[in-house]
């Protein structure tokens, strides 16, 4: 499988066991997140390849039940550690978090502009555009980015909407050379 596909199909799986058990899956994930974000020796525990894999299981098992992690989440932790697919966990974590805001109705982007805020009559322009297109309540946060020069490029999902100088200038090259 590969390492694109994989965390995806994986946060289907987790995804729909624990809607099928009625587990708030988001935040087992958010809990253990935060521990190992909060925690860089754990860190590094658990994603090097230094340890056993029973070692890693034991200290996950006491962190799991120090969380009051979900049953069926600490189980998906240790098939993870068992087919050495625990590095993968980030990216399930955000395909989750995806899934769930999907199934909620509502979708996260990101804006990139080269200004250190948009303006709030753009950003609500773009999300009623948004909204329309894909029939669903969006959520947009701004990030300033020096690659983009002037204009914006907004990432939502798999949709890509680059309204910035460079790919104005990028298409015009291409149809200069293209003639």
């Amino acid at each position: 499988m590969s390492t694109i596909i994989a965390p995806k199909s994986y946060a289907q799986a987790i995804t729909d066991l624990a809607e099928k058990n009625k587990i708030d899956l988001v935040s087992d994930f958010a809990r253990f997140n935060e521990a190992l974000n909060g925690n860089l020796k754990f860190e590094q525990f658990l994603f090097l390849d230094v340890f056993t894999i029973e070692e890693k299981a034991t200290v996950v098992k006491e962190v799991a039940l120090k969380l009051s992690l979900s049953k069926i989440f600490t189980n998906f932790l240790y098939f993870l550690i068992e087919e050495k697919r625990i590095g993968m966990l980030p990216s399930i974590y955000k395909d989750v978090v995806v899934l769930e805001d999907d199934r909620k109705g509502f979708m996260r982007g990101v804006i990139e502009g080269s200004e250190q805020q948009i303006n709030e009559a753009d950003k609500e322009k773009l999300v009623g555009y948004l909204k329309k297109k894909l029939g669903k309540d969006i959520e947009l946060t701004y990030q300033q980015k020096n690659s983009v020069a002037a204009g914006y490029r907004v990432t939502v999902g798999d949709l890509q909407l680059d309204a910035s100088i460079d790919n104005q200038l990028e298409k015009l090259k291409h149809e200069v050379l293209n003639s």
